[in-house]
């Protein structure tokens, strides 16, 4: 392994001249005005807090009073001042700075341009220089002002930068932090007169813009967080990004398999790769080699690279498969239907029932042979189009009206959302309560979790916080938050801090946030807080990622009905500084704390999650304002999911899949438990089965239970196909087989059945995880 190589005297030399190197910090934000200056100045007294020498040039507060109050007791070094265009303009001052030689300097602008005559051409050049002479640097940029984001960005909302970074330059510092707004805060204060006009402030532009910075600091996590495990010999998939392979041939359905799982990478915002298998003894065929330059043609224009890989024996198909889906650490294979016999099966293999006995992590999904079921296939340009006569016209009956009412009384609803505890979420919120206050708004905390945090207790400044009701509970006098004081009291906003807890048993609502929900339904705005980790459709997603089953969630509607969502990033690296410092947890948790959940790679791990699943959220907003370029693609086609589950412990697993996967596609889905006719269930199956029925309906979906009659493989497969046509199903989702010995058997000759049935629909098997990969 790496760990434990010799290192040559060139890695000897460049180990030794990083201690001598300054550390860069970079803030990147969505637009100007987000806030990256004043976090870079708060972290600045902080350093200097902890007797670190900091000083500030060529930063600029824009006179916006929260960023000018950080400025006061830190040292400015004098910068050069200049015109162009009538815009003045500031340039560090390398001289002054490094005969001052501060261990760090805060610099704004990264991506500026230095006057004519400068000894560097631009700001990056000068910070580069400054790193080398030991001084680290913090600063700050904008999503559009590097290289490889500013085409995406004009060709979405037409706004070009000034002066750009080159794309590695995220790549190449020690910390990335995203300082993330939402759209909705960042036009009030454009409204307030803080920002510059334009057309930047549009919130389609601004949400666009909000996409695009959580995404790309999304990879950035994602490379580090393979270093990380590469460095630990880990292989396979982490579970916090997809990453699509399809598997083709040189056939004339080679392009169908190429498109589905296009569609697929960029519906779940992942990596699409592609191979084929040659058999390097053989020349193609004339109607192959055909097939392989309109492939090739097909595989650029999408922007994937097709691999061959040399294949002797067809029997070696699926071990050579798993093999590079687990080095590339795929997450989704994606092939197509068998078109074998079972005849053939026996005598020459099946790559399907190979694939499904030796993946383990790894999804598979296998695309409707539609061709040779309905004719030729083609997919709609558009789902749903704009029904703008008759939506205009329509008269709302009693039940629309009453809807439409509870829209129009309901609260308004902000969760800030973190990838783990003390990433400073009640801070923010606290800081936003104090913020609305001086607007002269009566504003009531209602539940506070300070965890004795004096950062954060720091922050309640002249907010009311409201004592919490108690409750007497198995001779315990316990604590909840008073609701009912709050409806009360009515004030215009109420603080709740953790969303996810569970209330003592005896309470009106089992979960504080169904309190919430009662709080917005009065007319009153709540802002909440949770870790990412608590989403319902995330639970075995964490799981696998961290060893720890999560057992407070929320589920996802709850989120999605927020009318802000505003995520609070700090890179593991000082979160476990935090932690150090007894800033998150008691002295005596800190120990365990760090060896278990706040592990570098846990953190690293849902830093990521929290990333993309904010960003998903972004674009379904966009989506729901009717945007006509989305980052993930149009999906054309209408779906309907069909999770088939038994009596294995599966079921929680692919139920909370099939919502993620219809919420993507904007799909009806259903849940069906087949259930042989006239078979008694014991008390343990029927709580069981009660379960499975709430959680379905709690996550949006319908649960059935299928009766079924006894009979042979096909037989019943045949059922259970019929019941997913009746609600016209295009996917079946189905699990791994996970039992040993006879019933592993059984079940494997069931999905052999409901493969051959369920050809002209599209098939995802989830992976049966392997905690050991």
């Amino acid at each position: 392994m790496d760990l434990f190589r010799r290192k040559s005297p060139e890695e000897i030399l460049r180990s030794i001249a990083k201690f001598h190197h300054g550390r860069l910090k970079v803030y990147i934000g969505a637009v100007s005005g987000s806030g990256k200056t004043y976090h870079m100045l708060r972290e600045g007294h902080t350093l200097k807090l902890q007797g670190i020498d900091v000083v500030i040039c060529a930063v600029s507060t824009m006179q916006r009073p929260g960023t000018v109050e950080q400025v006061r007791n830190l040292e400015r070094v004098p910068s050069i001042h200049w015109v162009e265009d009538g815009v003045k303009k500031k340039d560090l001052d390398l001289d002054l700075l490094v005969q001052r030689n501060p261990e760090v300097v805060l610099v704004d602008g990264l991506a500026h341009r230095n006057r004519k005559g400068a000894k560097h051409a631009t700001r990056l050049d000068d910070i580069r220089f400054l790193l080398s002479r030991g001084i680290s640097v913090i600063t700050t940029v904008n999503v559009h002002e590097l290289d490889d984001v500013q085409d995406i960005a004009v060709k979405l909302t037409g706004i070009k930068a000034s002066y750009t970074v080159p794309a590695d330059t995220l790549e190449n510092a020690d910390e990335v932090v995203l300082i993330d707004v939402t759209p909705e805060t960042m036009l009030e204060r454009a409204q307030g007169g803080l920002l510059g006009g334009g057309s930047l402030w549009k919130e389609g532009n601004l949400a666009v813009l909000r996409e695009l910075t959580l995404r790309l600091v999304a990879e950035g996590v994602n490379h580090s967080l393979e270093r990380h495990r590469k460095e630990r010999g880990l292989v396979g998939p982490s579970g916090t990004h997809e990453r699509i392979l399809v598997s083709t041939q040189y056939h004339w359905n080679g392009s169908i398999y190429m498109r589905r799982g296009q569609q697929i990478a960029k519906r779940l915002n992942g990596e699409l790769m592609a191979v084929t298998f040659v058999n390097p003894r053989l020349e193609l065929t004339k109607e192959q080699a055909a097939f392989k330059r309109s492939l090739l043609k097909l595989s650029e224009r999408i922007g994937v690279k097709l691999e061959e890989l040399p294949l002797r024996s067809r029997r070696k198909l699926a071990d050579v498969l798993v093999q590079y889906a687990l080095e590339h650490h795929v997450t989704r294979i994606v092939l197509g239907h068998s078109k074998q016999t079972r005849p053939q099966e026996m005598r020459q293999g099946s790559l399907l029932q190979d694939l499904l006995k030796k993946t383990r992590g790894i999804d598979i999904f296998i695309v409707a042979d539609r061709a040779a079921h309905d004719g030729e296939w083609i997919i709609p340009a558009q789902i749903h189009p704009r029904r703008v006569s008759s939506d205009s016209f329509h008269r709302l009956n009693e039940q629309e009206l009453d809807r439409k009412m509870e829209q129009v009384k309901r609260g308004r609803f902000k969760v800030y959302i973190g990838a783990a505890p003390g990433v400073g979420k009640t801070f923010a919120m606290l800081r936003e309560g104090n913020d609305l206050l001086k607007k002269e708004l009566t504003v009531l905390t209602g539940l506070l979790e300070t965890h004795g945090r004096m950062d954060t207790r720091s922050q309640i400044g002249d907010l009311e916080v409201l004592p919490r009701k108690g409750m007497d509970y198995q001779g315990s006098r316990l604590e909840e938050m008073d609701t009912d004081e709050i409806l009360r009291r009515r004030p215009d906003v109420v603080l709740v801090d953790e969303l996810a807890h569970t209330n003592v048993p005896g309470s009106k609502h089992k979960k504080r946030y169904e309190d919430v929900l009662d709080i917005l339904s009065a007319g009153i705005s709540v802002i909440t807080t949770m870790n990412v980790q608590h989403l319902e459709s995330l639970n075995d997603a964490v799981k696998q990622m961290t060893g720890v089953r999560v057992r407070e969630t929320v589920p996802d509607h709850i989120l999605q009905s927020a009318d802000e969502v505003q995520l609070i990033d700090v890179t593991p690296e000082s979160l476990r500084q935090r932690m150090k410092d007894g800033k998150i947890y008691a002295p005596e948790k800190i120990p365990q704390a760090l060896g278990h959940f706040f592990k570098t790679g846990n953190l690293i791990a849902l830093r990521e999650l929290a990333l993309r699943e904010i960003a998903d959220d972004v674009d379904e907003r966009l989506e729901s304002w009717q945007r006509s370029s989305s980052l993930r693609g149009p999906w054309r086609r209408e779906e309907v999911i069909y999770v088939m589950i038994g009596e294995g412990p599966q079921g929680e697993r692919l139920i909370r899949r099939g919502f993620r996967i219809a919420h993507r596609l904007k799909a009806a889905w259903y849940v069906a438990f087949p259930l042989e006719r006239h078979h008694s269930l014991s008390l343990d199956d029927e709580q069981r089965l009660t379960a499975l029925q709430t959680l379905t309906e709690r996550l949006g979906g319908t649960f059935t239970v299928l009766p079924v009659n006894k009979g042979p493989t096909r037989a019943v497969s045949s059922q259970l196909v019929a019941a997913a046509d009746a609600v016209k199903a295009t996917q079946l989702i189905i699990g791994q087989p996970q039992m040993a010995g006879w019933k592993l058997y059984a079940q494997r000759r069931m999905i052999r059945g409901l493969l051959r049935s369920a050809r002209h629909m599209d098939v995802l098997v989830v992976a049966d995880y392997d905690p050991h990969v």
